[in-house]
């Protein structure tokens, strides 16, 4: 069976890289000068049109879910925070130059300006449920709820934070899957090293076919991926950050202050 890659996952060494394709765009050109006469040159941008689809079962089919359902996620819960008391002055950031060959640039830049206590990223989850896929490749399952990196190659998580979200998602009711991706790179690491160091997480929304121009997510992945991390910065009181900073406080649960706001 052929294989089927996803980006983060597809294998970098030597001699097994997908080789480079030449494509063939027809225009309706008959010659060359039929070619100019549209306004095409060498070296112009190609972008495809894919449009926003709903498929069967509320799956969701769109251009660029990497990244962008992760700035919806966090517009969804800015507007339920706005309404709802917590004990937290919360920054929401969309950023640029994310991917980690490009030095997250734009997470560095933000925080610097922001100083956080605790970071949480929101990301798109490598999903392992297309055939030709390797099961070990990635963890997770489209409809299978939302995720949470346990390891990447820029991220080593704040164990006693992962094991908060762990703790909010059991009590919730919320099933929660968990990833580790070696050629994944997000926002969390350029986070934790801000300043002395920030204890980080990310949360992520099962996505099919990352980086192309259409790939997929559950919307009832969307929507617990939102619950989850609207529960988790309802508990973040300066006591919960305390114990999640206590490496002391490693192996043990990390309860959240029952005096905060709920």
């Amino acid at each position: 069976m052929t294989e089927l890659w996803d980006a983060h996952v597809a294998p970098h060494e030597a001699g097994r890289q997908v080789p480079a394709k030449e494509y063939f765009l027809d225009v309706g050109a008959r010659n060359e000068a039929d070619v100019r006469a549209l306004g095409i040159s060498p070296g112009d941008p190609i972008a495809p049109v894919s449009g926003f689809t709903i498929l069967p079962n509320r799956r969701y089919l769109g251009k660029a879910w990497d990244d962008r359902v992760g700035c919806i996620a966090m517009i969804e819960a800015a507007r339920r925070l706005h309404a709802e008391p917590h004990p937290n002055q919360i920054f929401y950031a969309a950023t640029v130059q994310e991917e980690g060959n490009i030095e997250m640039r734009g997470a560095v830049t933000s925080a610097h300006i922001i100083n956080p206590d605790i970071g949480i990223a929101l990301e798109v989850g490598i999903t392992n449920d297309t055939p030709g896929n390797r099961a070990e490749a990635a963890l997770e399952t489209l409809g299978g709820g939302p995720g949470v990196m346990l390891y990447s190659f820029s991220e080593l998580p704040n164990h006693n934070l992962v094991r908060l979200v762990q703790q909010v998602a059991a009590e919730k009711h919320i099933p929660l899957q968990l990833d580790f991706v070696d050629g994944f790179g997000d926002d969390a690491g350029a986070i934790k090293l801000n300043g002395s160091g920030v204890p980080v997480t990310t949360l992520l929304v099962p996505t099919r076919s990352t980086h192309t121009h259409n790939s997929i997510i559950d919307r009832a992945d969307f929507d617990r991926t939102v619950d989850l991390l609207v529960e988790l910065l309802k508990l973040l009181d300066s006591g919960t950050v305390a114990r999640i900073k206590d490496f002391q406080a490693t192996g043990s649960s990390i309860q959240a202050n029952p005096t905060a706001p709920n």
